[in-house]
């Protein structure tokens, strides 16, 4: 249910060192950048899971054949930390539908919190691949609740991936625990072992909405 991309050798460890190192994430223009690189090949790799159909192509000097994807693929960033790795997925997937989910942490007076939905909007999924972006899987939580905010306004997908950046190991066994293999995967570049009591990832990356964006009230 688990891919792990940063396991292998691969050029997305550099993309990857820069959005973690401090020093580099002081350049937020480089830092949205890296998060679109990690988007498009997160999307290439996700690519090769989808369902293809044969095509033929008209050439100047004859036909071609080639398989092509079949698979309806929709694209659902989590506002805001999720838009640019999914400028980097649209890159790749660029004739997809998308949908939007708004949603944040509304923390206690005891430092616990709950997740909140501002808003969603999407095409149908009925029968979709559903790709949910979010850079940073820390409780599961929240990408359950987006998960379930999406299929009850656009109806159940073929199969969901969900695309994070960094994962912590509470995070996907959360997921592990309520979703079937056959219908959700997660890729992610890394699996962190720690949550502060706040629910960070650490290492992990920091707020990655705050190093794309800048800060908020």
């Amino acid at each position: 249910m688990v891919r792990v991309l940063g396991k292998e050798n691969t050029l997305l460890n550099k993309f990857v060192s820069e959005l973690r190192d401090v020093h580099i994430q002081r350049d937020s223009m480089r830092f949205r950048k890296n998060l679109e690189r990690v988007g498009e090949i997160m999307a290439y790799e996700i690519s090769k899971t989808l369902r293809y159909k044969p095509l033929t192509v008209e050439t100047p000097l004859g036909e071609a054949e080639l398989n092509v994807p079949e698979s309806e693929v929709i694209l659902a960033p989590i506002l805001r930390a999720g838009l640019p790795m999914h400028t980097g997925f649209l890159n790749f997937f660029d004739d997809s539908e998308n949908a939007f989910v708004s949603a944040y942490r509304h923390y206690r007076k005891d430092g616990t919190f709950h997740i909140d939905i501002d808003s969603v909007t999407t095409p149908s999924l009925l029968g979709k691949t559903l790709v949910i972006i979010d850079p940073m899987l820390a409780t599961g939580a929240s990408m359950e609740i987006a998960y379930q905010a999406l299929v009850q306004m656009g109806g159940e997908t073929e199969f969901t991936h969900i695309a994070s950046v960094i994962a912590s190991e509470d995070g996907v066994e959360y997921l592990k625990k309520r979703f079937s293999p056959d219908k959700m995967k997660i890729w992610t570049t890394a699996v962190d072992e720690e949550l502060t009591v706040k629910s960070y990832i650490v290492p992990g990356i920091g707020d990655t909405g705050d190093l794309a964006y800048g800060s908020k009230i």
